[in-house]
């Protein structure tokens, strides 16, 4: 395992992106690269200037790096530690280091996106919020991208509802964009974690968004669109997720609202059209169990699969919306018992009440 200061060596190399530095990685490793000759250094690929580089790398941007990794609650994890995310690291080109400030174990979690417009309608900003509420509950980490308009709201949502939210940034860590949302991210860290690949004294700049997108669909097992016009900057973190073997989904809207038209179009290209929470759960299980795996593999802290309450009942309530009256049906129990172990079981955060009735939750 290299050391952090080989990372950031070989991360702040000029003109060595993210698919260059995977070429490197499936040859050597970034300590070893640092003890190479330059004559070997050149057989990798690299340089007269990038070989300067490492023999002479910026020893003051490094050392405040270190500094800055050595700050309570903020930290910086390189794609060789058991730290970093393993659906993330999955991805083509993923970013060798991740800048963290809150609490990395939710980037462990299982993660679902949301994304849209900035300039969002009212109904927009409706189902941003009403649907990372759904997330939450279901024990998902709502995880966007801080910009204003749904990103925001969907951020907001899980927070009000207890849940967590990861929001990744286009810029550093030290230079929150956008300004409006600065306190948003300080709840964030308080509840969630803020993350970016951008080394925290970054300023944000146009070319740093998409690949913020591609992070942001990299982290999670599914996306969902709500609200974007054809070429918004949503359709991109869309594009990355089918790129990356992540479920798309769309939530539509009103034929003559260009607010819709980007949602309408990814529907038509094979995005599942979302009208409750439910029709996305049903689909990111695979996935919803690569992330729990990482989690048990790396420690990371987890409810433990105690035993559940009322198991006759919670037999017959599934990954879609069960009724009520069909729960009482399929258990034979009467509908006012059943509504009352139903409580019971949303107060532990077992199951959870959406459009239709009940589901489970991934910790029932």
């Amino acid at each position: 395992m290299s050391s952090l200061t080989d990372w950031l060596i070989l991360a702040s190399t000029p003109q060595l992106g993210g698919y260059r530095i995977g070429r490197l990685l499936d040859r050597t490793s970034p300590s070893v690269l640092r003890g190479l000759s330059g004559r070997e250094q050149a057989e990798l690929g690299l340089t007269e200037r990038q070989r300067q580089h490492i023999a002479s790398p910026p020893q003051n941007r490094i050392e405040r790096c270190l500094a800055w990794h050595q700050q309570p609650n903020q930290q910086i994890i390189a794609l060789d530690s058991p730290l970093y995310p393993a659906l993330l690291k999955e991805i083509p080109s993923p970013p060798p280091l991740l800048f963290v400030r809150g609490e990395p174990r939710w980037l462990h979690e299982p993660q679902l996106a949301m994304v849209g417009s900035r300039a969002a309608s009212i109904d927009g900003l409706e189902a941003a919020y009403e649907f990372a509420a759904a997330m939450v509950a279901a024990e998902y980490v709502v995880t966007s991208g801080l910009a204003l308009g749904v990103d925001g709201r969907a951020h907001y949502g899980a927070l009000k509802n207890g849940g967590a939210t990861v929001a990744v940034l286009g810029s550093g860590l030290d230079k929150v964009y956008p300004a409006k949302h600065r306190d948003l991210a300080a709840s964030i860290v308080e509840q969630g974690a803020l993350v970016s690949e951008f080394w925290p004294d970054e300023p944000p700049r146009p070319q740093n968004f998409p690949r913020r997108n591609r992070v942001i669909s990299g982290l999670s097992v599914g996306v969902l669109v709500v609200e974007a016009e054809e070429k918004s900057g949503s359709l991109i973190t869309a594009r990355y997720a089918l790129e990356q073997g992540r479920d798309v989904f769309a939530i539509p809207g009103a034929i003559h609202n260009p607010m819709s038209k980007g949602c309408h179009a990814l529907i038509k290209n094979g995005a599942k059209l979302v009208e409750s929470p439910v029709d996305i759960f049903e689909d990111v299980g695979v996935l919803t169990e690569c992330a729990k795996s990482s989690q048990l593999a790396h420690n990371v802290p987890h409810p433990e699969n105690e035993k559940l309450p009322f198991p006759a009942l919670l037999a017959n309530v599934g990954n879609e919306a069960t009724p009520v009256d069909v729960v009482a049906e399929r258990s034979g129990l009467p509908v006012h018992e059943v509504m009352m172990q139903l409580l019971e079981l949303e107060l532990q955060g077992v199951v959870a009440a959406v459009p239709g009735g009940y589901v489970r939750t991934r910790r029932g």
